[in-house]
């Protein structure tokens, strides 16, 4: 216990989580600081490059590992398995209706990117060594969980959802997958001689970037929850308890296959994590029924504050005491 807490006070008080916490401020206090939507735009797209770039160099390094086809494995089961239970929950104790619910299932059975990027630099700080592979089981995580959540919605439904071929297009090639697959590849293809060429980039800017972006995160997070009305109580408890759960469902699945407290840590932060990216795209195109008024709020207002100040070192902690 002593151990998490620790990691807990060092996480907020790390540059990323205190420029989080600063835009969080300026939002509630209703303050004029904004960052370009361009701006902002792109340095999410800055995040997603150096991340993939890096994660596919070191794959080069490691090659197809079995610690890697497990994490894979492991990472496919969760965002399949998080659809499934959100939409039950809330459902079950938020009596929200079935295509809003699908929507929230979606964004909690896909994940984070930036949460995943904090989660892999509070574990280097921390001295763990999670395999940067796993920039590849985040890519692939971001995806199954949307489509599985399409299909709840479409269950006992007239219409359902337009899940069409376009819509899988645009699911499939959603521009966050895109680049950080990409960048993964070319990490993967150029290896070391590529890191050379391009260490001050990915390497070398990447904390002021990520402390940037977190500051725009807290300013939208705080935005949202301002205007979030829609949030019952019954809501923002699921916000809380989903990545709960799905740090859970990490952690065993972790041990069951043997995975090292590194990338366990990591991976239990993926399960735990909602997307705001990807996911809003999908739904707002797949079911436009479903209420943004509700899904947004919850993950970018609720579970995102709660992963990047709490969740994080939480689940580092927690594999580290439970994984030798």
């Amino acid at each position: 216990m002593e151990s998490i807490l620790t990691l807990a006070a060092a996480n907020l008080l790390s540059p990323p989580v205190l420029f989080f916490f600063l835009g969080a401020l300026a939002g509630f206090a209703r303050s004029d600081l904004s960052l370009p939507d361009a701006v902002a735009k792109g340095l999410s797209l800055y995040l997603l490059l150096a991340i993939g770039f890096k994660g596919g160099v070191a794959a080069q390094a490691h090659g197809l590992t079995p610690d890697f086809a497990r994490a894979i494995g492991l990472g496919l089961a969760l965002s399949l398995a998080m659809p499934l239970l959100a939409y039950g929950l809330v459902r079950a104790v938020a009596a929200v209706d079935r295509v809003t619910a699908a929507g929230i299932a979606a964004h909690y059975g896909s994940i984070s990117i930036v949460t995943f990027v904090a989660a892999m630099d509070f574990a280097e700080a921390s001295g763990l060594a999670p395999g940067r592979y796993l920039a590849a089981v985040a890519a692939i995580m971001e995806t199954p969980g949307i489509v599985a959540a399409l299909f709840l919605a479409a269950r006992g439904a007239g219409a359902g959802p337009r899940l069409s071929p376009h819509l899988l297009r645009d699911v499939f090639l959603n521009g966050s997958i895109v680049l950080l697959v990409g960048a993964f590849a070319i990490g993967l293809i150029t290896g070391d001689a590529g890191m050379k060429r391009l260490d001050l980039f990915v390497n070398g800017l990447f904390a002021g970037v990520l402390c940037l972006f977190l500051l725009e995160m807290g300013l939208v997070a705080a935005r949202r929850l301002t205007g979030g009305a829609q949030l019952r109580p019954a809501l923002v408890a699921c916000g809380l308890v989903l990545p709960l759960i799905g740090a859970a469902l990490g952690l065993g699945g972790a041990m069951l296959l043997q995975i090292g407290a590194a990338d366990a840590a990591v991976l239990m932060t993926l399960g735990a994590s909602a997307s705001y990216i990807a996911a809003p795209a999908a739904i707002r195109i797949a079911l436009p029924e479903a209420d943004p008024g509700v899904y947004l709020p919850l993950s970018i207002g609720v579970t995102f504050p709660f992963n990047i100040a709490i969740g994080v070192p939480l689940y580092a902690g927690v594999a580290v005491a439970m994984i030798p």
